[in-house]
């Protein structure tokens, strides 16, 4: 029977101690917006798709100036078959560059982000917009090891 008591004061103590220890949890937090601004990858990323949607709209405006060139109904119902087919493969071809890019920013940030978390000790990382009061303001560490990439 005392070691039955002596079981149960442990656990609880146990408990407790581990309660308590998560009540001093530190929380950072990061503006995702302001670490996209300030990293140079994320930035050429950036100017890659822009480009890449500016030769889009290129295309499209080329099309339309050999479209209106075009003297018979026939030509034009295939030119524009032609065109559809090609935009969608370019337009295809631009969302998997922006998911791709978006992914590698990302998961480069997350990656800085947690080693940062390690390095400040803390127990998790939220976007500022979750904070309401509180927390450890963690972007220009962020910001910081991303650049020492």
């Amino acid at each position: 029977m005392k070691n039955l008591k002596l079981m149960a004061l442990t656990l609880t103590a146990g408990l407790m101690i581990g309660l308590g220890n998560q009540a001093f949890a530190e929380v950072g937090y990061i503006n995702y917006q302001k670490v996209l601004e300030n990293y140079p990858a994320a930035q050429q990323a950036v100017k890659e798709i822009d480009s890449k949607s500016l030769e889009l709209q290129q295309y499209m405006v080329d099309k339309e100036k050999q479209y209106k060139s075009l003297d018979t109904p026939l030509k034009k119902q295939n030119f524009e078959t032609q065109t559809a087919t090609e935009f969608n493969a370019k337009q295809e071809a631009l969302f998997k560059l922006r998911n791709t890019k978006e992914t590698q920013i990302l998961n480069q940030v997350q990656t800085a982000a947690k080693a940062v978390m390690v390095a400040q000790k803390l127990d998790a990382i939220v976007s500022d917009q979750v904070i309401f009061v509180g927390g450890v303001d963690i972007t220009d560490l962020v910001i910081q090891k991303l650049k020492g990439q």
